[in-house]
């Protein structure tokens, strides 16, 4: 059990020293060749954006991670969900488990923009007024809480396993970083990237005030669902885009308005 527990620590710090160094490299991608012009001031926004991130966070530690890995270890144990259904080798089931877990992320996020209470929740991740590397810690601690039950059916119901979990899990989270970024990409190498995973250039398009093009590009790892969907759209020059909440919403707002917001419209 020692050893069991030293071995997450170690892994979990790992995880943690590789984001942290991923946020660092795009956070001086973006600082040399941005795609976007800022609004606000960057240090500004990145201390908000940090705070509203340790707060949601803590939640994944506490409701969130502990779950989902011994569910995780349980239907792996006892062979439970659609993965098991089928004879298949443990590589296989694993890339079916990651493919899964990728398309009912897609289907959450459109539920997040769909239910209003899901959506006051996610507003605070859309109402920042630039979108860069920091935008992607951004999630309210209360949407964080709400997905707990959600990861625990996409476990329960794909049936996967620690390693398959682990795997989509360490993508999903760089992957967000990426194509959170405000990073101009050379081109030529965005749209071959965008052939299979989610870029910066789509995921602008998604924050913009317009809900058309918000209701849009809603993957984040890989953007096959959207183009089974046809919702992926590449059409809307960065330039012409205005990240933030739709008129009227947009403005800037502290940490503590921030956690107020998914109450704000019924409070009193």
């Amino acid at each position: 059990m020692a050893g069991r527990r030293s071995a997450d620590l170690f892994g979990l710090s790992m995880g943690a020293g590789l984001a942290a160094a991923v946020f660092a490299l795009l956070t001086l991608g973006e600082r040399r060749r941005p795609l976007r012009r800022a609004v606000e001031p960057k240090a500004r926004r990145l201390r908000r954006n940090l705070a509203i991130a340790a707060a949601a966070a803590a939640v994944v530690q506490v409701a969130d991670r502990p779950l989902t890995s011994r569910l995780s270890a349980l239907v792996a144990r006892r062979r439970i969900g659609l993965v098991h259904a089928v004879r298949l080798p443990g590589w296989a089931r694993d890339a079916l488990a990651f493919l899964l877990l990728d398309y009912t992320l897609w289907g959450w996020h459109v539920a997040l923009h769909r239910s209003e209470p899901l959506w006051r929740l996610h507003a605070v991740h859309h109402s920042d007024l630039d979108l860069d590397v920091s935008t992607a810690v951004r999630f309210h601690p209360g949407e964080m809480l709400a997905s707990v039950p959600w990861r625990l059916a996409q476990v329960a119901l794909i049936g996967a396993g620690p390693r398959a979990l682990g795997w989509w899990q360490s993508a999903l989270f760089l992957s967000v970083l990426f194509h959170h970024s405000n990073l101009r990409l050379p081109l030529q190498l965005e749209r071959a990237l965008a052939l299979v995973f989610v870029t910066p250039r789509q995921h602008g398009i998604h924050h913009s005030v317009v809900p058309e093009e918000t209701d849009s590009n809603w993957s984040s790892l890989l953007n096959v669902w959207d183009r089974v969907h046809g919702t992926l759209r590449m059409d809307v020059p960065q330039e012409a885009i205005t990240i933030g909440l739709p008129e009227g919403e947009n403005r800037s707002r502290s940490v503590p308005e921030m956690l107020q917001m998914p109450i704000e419209d019924t409070a009193g």
